[in-house]
């Protein structure tokens, strides 16, 4: 009668045995073949962000770009849902690069009246715009509607330069509900956009590009000059 019970425990360890056996020959693939899509989605991400800042969203090609990165058109949409979320991820490091170069010219201001803050960080905007006109555009050529769904990563990267502008403006209107705080912080950024969007392409109902700088520092010093009218 014992003999039974000790070859159903014997069996039960030589299974968990190999299986222990199993996971550990399939972990060390596994991770291998995720390091193997990590590496390629840089890689990927990479090209494609030198590209960009050439010849912006146009210069994008699933083929030349798995051509340089050496893998198949196949594999770009094994890594990537579609081009767009590869753009997506180029234009994450730019909104970085934006807000790192808006933040330093702040960092640059002496203490002052948070409208200065703005002018600075409205100058610096404009110098990346037109520094770096290729990856600028392309922020803004992505075609991503509001009623599609779009990561939360890209939008906390889009709100990171939203809450520069915002920071300054709760200090002029310390009084101002969140609601319209945020509402004035896009009107702000959509104004500055506009200003340097049609100062860059030089359409005609633009400013020369040496105007640029005077022009949103005088948009900027009448935002608190007259009290609002109720």
């Amino acid at each position: 009668m014992r003999k039974p019970a000790r070859k159903r425990k014997g069996f039960a360890y030589l299974s968990a045995l190999a299986k222990d056996e199993r996971s550990s020959s399939e972990g060390p693939m596994t991770g291998k073949v995720q390091k193997k899509r990590e590496d390629l989605r840089a890689r990927l991400i990479d090209i494609a962000e030198e590209r960009i800042k050439t010849d912006g969203i146009a210069g994008l090609r699933a083929r030349d770009l798995a051509k340089e990165a050496g893998c198949a058109v196949g594999a770009i949409y094994n890594v990537f849902g579609d081009m767009n979320d590869l753009i997506m991820a180029v234009n994450a490091r730019t909104f970085k690069r934006v807000g790192a170069q808006v933040s330093k010219a702040v960092a640059a201001q002496p203490p002052g009246h948070p409208v200065n803050s703005m002018i600075a960080m409205s100058h610096a905007y404009l110098h990346f715009a037109r520094d770096n006109t290729p990856a600028w555009r392309t922020l803004f050529d992505l075609e991503v509607s509001t009623e599609e769904k779009v990561p939360a990563w890209y939008l906390e990267e889009l709100q990171n330069v939203f809450s520069l502008i915002a920071d300054p403006l709760v200090r002029i209107f310390p009084d101002m509900s969140e609601e319209d705080v945020n509402l004035m912080t896009r009107g702000l950024f959509s104004s500055v956009h506009g200003i340097v969007l049609l100062g860059l392409e030089k359409r005609i109902s633009g400013v020369p590009i040496d105007k640029l700088e005077h022009m949103i520092s005088l948009v900027f010093n009448h935002l608190t000059s007259t009290p609002s009218e109720k």
